[in-house]
């Protein structure tokens, strides 16, 4: 059995249309959705029928058992999960006129960034990702970089989405170089066309071109709808997007990493050396299995990734 295991923070996303109408004294509604761009991919991966566990740290607050109930409802394995007295992280998110979201994050002294290390996994894990504000934190940033050069070490397929969020970023330049500096210990990078951008700033920062350079063996990079660009040593190709309905994009992203593992799995590929072999041809299914995934993400409401039998191709 091939098991993927996905590492970094699992919080609730208070969600607010920002064109709902203030009254005086009145505020608009909230509505509380359990997020975060690891707990998005492990979910994705499980409702897709995939092996996977989720390494994390959660609160023992009322929210922190709603995230070990909807990991272990949607199939992800727990096991792995660290229960800590500190409350869960919180982001507020607001929903444009265009279904994009924009946070702000209620993170200081939160039970994810308080991981400590899993020690080394399972044989039967082939594949370990990592991603979003578990890579920023500390000393979780720490505790998850270690991780990620350990499972390199040990011959495991690492996939990454720094999911850039420019606001609990500290140090730019300094997260710039540190990203720059993993690039040797990843095999997929998953981002958007916005992070590609921001980490390319300045003189620490760094492109597509220096991370293939570095070792990483594919870079796939979202545009929402223009569509999923692939970026091998090898060919650059362009998945056009798959035409929905938007409702917003929460969890779009996490849906493409999620649905790219997921068929990575079914056709074998999850491991360094597999990865290193896929065609063209082979890449374009994936990311357009992909993008089927994330396409019916965003035509509703929050993070709320297919299940398998949703799929035409499955």
């Amino acid at each position: 059995m091939r098991e993927i295991v996905v590492c970094g923070e699992a919080l609730v996303d208070v969600v607010q249309a920002s064109s709902t109408t203030v009254t005086a004294g009145r505020l608009p509604p909230l509505q509380p959705a359990l997020g975060g761009g690891p707990f998005n991919v492990a979910v994705t991966l499980g409702r897709l029928g995939g092996a996977v566990s989720m390494c994390t740290a959660v609160s023992t607050d009322t929210y922190g058992d709603a995230i070990i109930a909807a990991l272990q409802a949607s199939g992800v394995g727990t096991t792995l999960v660290q229960r800590r007295p500190e409350p869960t992280s919180l982001a507020l998110a607001l929903i444009g006129a265009d279904g994009a979201a924009h946070y702000s994050f209620y993170i200081e002294g939160t039970a994810d960034r308080l991981v400590g290390d899993p020690g080394p996994f399972a044989p039967t894990v082939s594949a370990v990702c990592f991603g979003t504000l578990s890579l920023v934190l500390e000393p979780g940033a720490t505790v998850y970089e270690s991780v990620l050069r350990r499972c390199h070490d040990e011959g495991r397929l690492v996939a990454l989405d720094p999911n850039i969020r420019p606001s609990v970023i500290a140090d730019h330049d300094a997260y710039r170089r540190r990203f720059a500096s993993w690039m040797d210990a990843v095999d997929i990078v998953k981002l958007s066309d916005e992070d590609a951008e921001w980490l390319s700033i300045g003189p620490d920062g760094s492109t597509v071109a220096d991370w293939l350079a570095a070792g990483v063996t594919a870079v796939i990079r979202t545009a929402g709808p223009d569509g999923i660009t692939v970026d091998t040593a090898d060919f650059s190709s362009v998945v056009p997007a798959v035409t929905t309905p938007v409702v917003d994009t929460i969890g779009a992203g996490d849906s493409v990493l999620g649905g790219v593992l997921r068929h990575l799995d079914r056709i074998g590929a999850l491991a360094p050396a597999a990865v290193a072999r896929l065609s063209r041809e082979q890449w374009t299914a994936t990311v357009e299995f992909a993008g089927q995934v994330a396409a019916i993400t965003v035509s509703r409401p929050g993070a709320d990734p297919p299940w398998a039998s949703e799929l035409i191709s499955d």
